[in-house]
């Protein structure tokens, strides 16, 4: 693994810029976030992702709209 500070995501196959950590779910949760992001036509990834800029947003007050994913 690289040292902090230095982006060598693609010799990981990593997209740029993104930070990957493990996120443990449980089962009933996972499912229902999978079926959602299916509904929305987003990957699991994507959606989490989604769901948590709006939380942002809101918790900013609002402001901007996130980013479409």
């Amino acid at each position: 693994m690289p040292p902090e500070g230095k982006n060598d995501d693609k010799k990981e196959g990593k997209a740029p810029g993104r930070k990957a950590f493990l996120l443990r779910l449980a089962p009933t949760v996972h499912e229902e976030l999978r079926e959602w992001a299916a509904q929305d036509m987003r990957s699991l990834n994507a959606q989490i992702e989604f769901l948590l800029r709006q939380a942002l947003q809101k918790r900013k007050g609002g402001g901007q709209k996130s980013e479409p994913s």
